[in-house]
């Protein structure tokens, strides 16, 4: 018990002197809490704790699977074209999921993880809201299609290098999604042209 409140205090301390140090959004402060939760488990060797990379990828998926079901939502919302329509809808159904399984995984190894997005996919959230039509289905492909590529890389990584085996196992399971999302986006953006 005394270690559980060791550990509390420490991350109240963190998110505390992150108060105080000005805004920041919801993943730097899991990043920090996790960051904070490691190092006490560093110093009490009877003390488990996921590695801090371990964390920052998980910190990472939640944070670009949230992004895909707001952007997926936005482009139901929004689209012209029918398919990029459909697109946003699997987005919300496939991250919802993903989102769900990463939760309950975060929660069992005691990961910290953001429940907002982050200032920067908020931007893109931003300036997709402010586009209409063609230009949007336009900017919505384009950065489905960057986003993917980079969430695949990420996946991959974690997949080969995470030292926790549900987090790896996790990040293998949903590369084959990423990848069929990347394909299907990339043929949306060739049939637009």
């Amino acid at each position: 018990m005394k270690k559980l409140t060791y550990i509390t205090l420490i991350a109240s301390i963190a998110c505390l002197g992150q108060a105080c140090s000005g805004p920041k959004d919801s993943k730097a402060s899991a990043d920090s809490a996790n960051m904070a939760k490691a190092d006490t488990a560093k110093k009490d060797s009877s003390m488990a704790a996921v590695d801090k990379d371990d964390a920052k990828f998980a910190v990472a998926a939640a944070n670009g699977g949230m992004a895909e079901v707001e952007l997926g939502q936005l482009a139901q919302q929004k689209a012209a074209n029918a398919k990029v329509k459909d697109f946003g809808a699997m987005m919300v159904t496939d991250h919802t999921k993903a989102n769900d399984e990463m939760k309950a995984l975060a929660k069992s190894k005691g990961i910290t993880l953001p429940v907002a997005i982050d200032t920067d996919e908020q931007k893109v959230k931003d300036d997709l809201s402010a586009k209409t039509g063609v230009d949007f289905d336009k900017a919505y492909v384009s950065n489905m299609i960057d986003d993917h590529k980079k969430d695949i890389k990420e996946f991959e990584d974690a997949s080969k290098n995470c030292k926790d085996a549900d987090l790896k196992a996790f990040a293998t399971k949903t590369l084959p999604t990423l990848k069929m999302h990347l394909n299907a986006i990339q043929k949306i953006h060739d049939s637009m042209k």
